[in-house]
């Protein structure tokens, strides 16, 4: 990977600092606006309620003026670029209209599509996984004991085995998860299931969506935390990659044989 260049020359463990200070800008305004109605209707079953497009706008400003990076988001889009960052200002946003609690605010710098400073924050869960290059995983509101990959982790058949999914998921994949003896969980949130799977919470997760800010996050930090990631057939997660697998090494690989014997399915 070629170096960064420009005002991005900062070692990215610097540039956490810049991610984390404008993630804590919006906290205040993420809490008071839970419960917030639909405003912008994307699709069937997609929408984004005022809160996302305003904490959107707040994390492209500070992000700007703080870095000088350009700034792609779900809300006002951009171009994928060789270093930027990709924000994500409500993941979970059906869930936040709702007053479910299981939403977040992802924001991840990409250089040559590649994942190398990753914040997640879930205000109203008390929880924040960071992660940088060079940097280990710090993570908040968590386990302590971490993710359960590592050498000490369980054998496969004596681990929980939970694994967060989308109501998207095709009903033949769900289906075959259950039958490895894994247990699907849709938290509605994609940024969630990641962290989880960082925080040791989850041993996998798995989606099939093709945004980058979905997953951008989630693949530094459970790399970060010694589990593996990929896309779903199997090859190195990019910004470009139209889905994500991640986990335990013994779940990442149960559910990219999963998703070998069935059609694949979008998000």
């Amino acid at each position: 990977m070629a170096p960064m260049t420009g005002t991005s020359e900062s070692d990215p463990r610097e540039l956490v600092a810049f991610a984390e200070a404008a993630v804590d800008h919006v906290d205040d305004l993420f809490r008071r606006g839970l419960g917030a109605a639909p405003a912008r209707f994307k699709g069937e079953g997609d929408f984004a309620t005022e809160v996302d497009l305003v904490i959107e706008q707040q994390l492209r400003q500070t992000l700007s003026q703080l870095t000088g990076i350009p700034v792609l988001g779900e809300e006002y889009g951009g171009d994928l670029q060789e270093t930027i960052w990709v924000v994500d200002p409500v993941d979970g946003t059906a869930n936040y209209s709702a007053g479910n609690p299981c939403c977040g605010i992802l924001v991840t710098l990409l250089h040559e599509a590649k994942p190398v400073v990753a914040v997640a924050d879930f205000p109203l869960l008390n929880r924040r996984v960071v992660a940088a290059q060079g940097m280990p995983l710090r993570t908040s509101g968590g386990p302590s004991t971490g993710f359960g990959g590592g050498e000490e982790a369980q054998g496969f058949d004596e681990a929980r085995g939970h694994v967060g999914c989308s109501s998207h998921l095709p009903t033949d994949l769900f289906k075959d998860l259950r039958e490895t003896g894994l247990r699907p969980r849709m938290t509605g949130s994609v940024g969630l299931d990641n962290a989880f799977v960082a925080q040791g919470v989850f041993d996998g997760a798995v989606n099939f969506s093709p945004h980058p800010w979905d997953n951008a996050a989630g693949a530094l930090m459970i790399k970060a935390a010694g589990g593996r990631v990929s896309d779903p057939e199997g090859n190195e997660w990019t910004a470009n990659s139209k889905g994500f697998v991640g986990g335990t090494p013994q779940v990442h690989a149960t559910i990219l044989d999963a998703i070998a014997r069935n059609p694949r399915g979008e998000r």
